[in-house]
């Protein structure tokens, strides 16, 4: 038995001292061959220290063994010795037969210090060289995914599923183009690859989009089935929350759906969408006392998140607290976090403290924004009807009535102008 086989024994028993001494003398005594089959032993075992010290030895006895630089660049960058590595990687020339995996080393390297543009220049590089290579076709596929670059990733995966390439690095290229298409807004593309995935065999990332991908489809059962099944294997997974409410209330199970955004909410009390879920949830169960709570919680939590502001504005205004509402839009305006729907609400709370002036300000500011809505054009068309702006108020009429020509009340208003 090879001194270097005595080692790895000794290194698999746990016997250390014993192991330094066996790879002490598999260095002095053992042929190049089985010293090269060491190092990538202990290098898969993580002794890369090790294994570093054989390819300097090797590299320094076969000086044109670029396989050897390769070798030791990546044990270096996985140091954080990036320079050295790259001084190695440097030394390789396109002629060589180790050039295509330097180019592969020097892609990961850049990838993982966000030099994306880089990467994928030794990438293309790499797959010029040699078109046929699945893990230069992969390599690329993922560092396009990675960037978010769907459109150029989705085709290298297809490709490597054509060529009856399923897996590869312990990545289940079904998956990957399942939820590349998904982020790519193809929903029904994606779903034709997410759910030949078994449910039991999914990640729960993987998980997440298949059910994410049937709820754009408006396939809610399914949709629902696969995020309580992620709910079930991982209740901190706190993302499927608004999701699951969501499509829950989609089903008109909003006492289900409250009670999962209230779920979600005790994995993450800080996510400001769910709070905005529950209340919304709460009006339409008839709870809105429940609901401002819900919504002054999330501003608290997110004072800059108008959305949020917005729905308390519209329950200030449905509630006739016209006061308050002019109080919560104004402190929003001061710091130009302008809504258009806070003017309509603003123009309403005026009107109805009979500050007409400033109704009428903001009336004006919210027609640009508001020209197709029926309800906007009818309010403001009497409005300015009461305001004694005849001429606004005749436009807004024709707008309204084009649209909803069947109200004769509005009808029989309009036909009194023109008298």
């Amino acid at each position: 038995m090879s001194y270097s086989q005595k080692a790895l024994d000794l290194l698999e028993a746990g016997k250390l001292n014993e192991f330094n001494d066996k790879y002490e003398l598999a260095l002095k005594k053992d042929s190049d061959d089985l010293l090269y089959s060491l190092a990538e032993e202990l290098y898969s075992l993580g002794f890369s220290d090790k294994a570093k010290e054989i390819y300097i030895k090797m590299l320094s006895k076969y000086p044109d063994e670029d396989e050897l630089r390769t070798n030791l660049a990546d044990i270096l960058i996985g140091e954080g010795h990036v320079d050295t590595a790259l001084n190695y990687l440097s030394e390789i020339k396109p002629s060589s037969d180790a050039y295509v995996q330097s180019l592969m080393v020097q892609a990961d390297l850049y990838q993982t210090q966000g030099m994306f543009e880089v990467s994928t220049e030794k990438l293309l590089e790499a797959k010029k060289i040699d078109p046929d290579e699945r893990v230069i076709t992969f390599a690329l596929a993922e560092l396009y995914f990675v960037m978010r670059n769907f459109n150029k990733s989705i085709p290298l995966y297809l490709h490597l599923i054509k060529q009856g390439i399923t897996n590869i690095s312990a990545v289940n290229v079904v998956e990957r183009i399942g939820i590349a298409y998904a982020n790519d807004g193809k929903f029904d593309h994606a779903i034709g690859y997410l759910k030949q995935i078994k449910t039991i065999n999914m990640t729960p990332d993987v998980k997440f989009e298949t059910a994410f991908t049937y709820l754009q489809l408006k396939d809610y059962a399914n949709a629902i089935e696969i995020f309580k099944d992620l709910r079930d294997t991982d209740s901190q997974y706190a993302t499927l929350y608004p999701y699951l409410a969501d499509a829950l209330s989609a089903e008109h199970k909003d006492e289900e759906a409250l009670k999962v955004a209230q779920e979600g909410l005790s994995v993450d009390e800080y996510n400001e969408k769910l709070y905005v879920i529950a209340a919304k949830l709460s009006l339409k169960l008839f709870d809105e006392k429940q609901a401002e709570k819900y919504l002054r919680k999330g501003i608290s939590i997110d004072p800059d998140d108008i959305s949020i502001a917005l729905e308390l504005s519209n329950l200030l205004v449905k509630q006739e607290r016209y006061d308050e509402n002019i109080d919560l839009i104004n402190s929003y305006m001061k710091d130009d976090q302008i809504d258009p729907q806070f003017y309509w609400n603003l123009a309403v709370s005026y009107d109805k403290q009979d500050a007409l002036k400033d109704a009428n300000k903001y009336y004006l500011a919210a027609i640009p924004y508001f020209k197709d809505m029926p309800s906007f054009l009818k309010m403001a068309a009497l409005f300015f009807r009461e305001y004694g702006d005849l001429q606004q108020s005749i436009a807004l009429m024709k707008n309204y009535m084009e649209l909803v020509p069947s109200d004769d009340e509005m009808a029989m208003l309009l036909e009194e102008y023109r008298q």
